[in-house]
């Protein structure tokens, strides 16, 4: 058993988000930690699952756009249910801080 610390970012240049699997029960669960360094969803590209989602922001800063919602601001310690197949979108996360996110995708 290793411990790990979620708020550790990630050494040098993140050309694509860092996503690490922390649990996984196939079909179930999956927890997910996810570092995004300025990224976001590329234009007209939505997310639709169909897994429920909860996502926190541990630390950095975050806008989605969420179908029926709206946009919405996350900072560290918001978090938010984004219900399956409810459309979302990474408007932007902040390029000059890592933006830590915990993720659990659920059935």
């Amino acid at each position: 058993m290793s411990r790990e610390n979620l708020l550790v970012p990630p050494a040098g240049p993140l050309p694509h988000e860092l996503e690490h699997v922390l649990v996984s029960v196939p079909g179930r669960l999956r927890i997910v930690r996810v570092v995004s360094r300025g990224h976001a969803s590329p234009p007209d590209f939505w997310y639709d699952q169909e897994d429920h989602e909860w996502v926190s922001v541990l630390a950095g800063r975050a806008q989605l756009e969420v179908q029926e919602r709206g946009i919405v601001e996350l900072g560290p310690g918001d978090h938010l249910l984004l219900t399956a197949h409810l459309r979302h979108r990474v408007l932007w996360t902040d390029p000059d801080v890592d933006t830590i996110w915990l993720v659990v995708f659920y059935r």
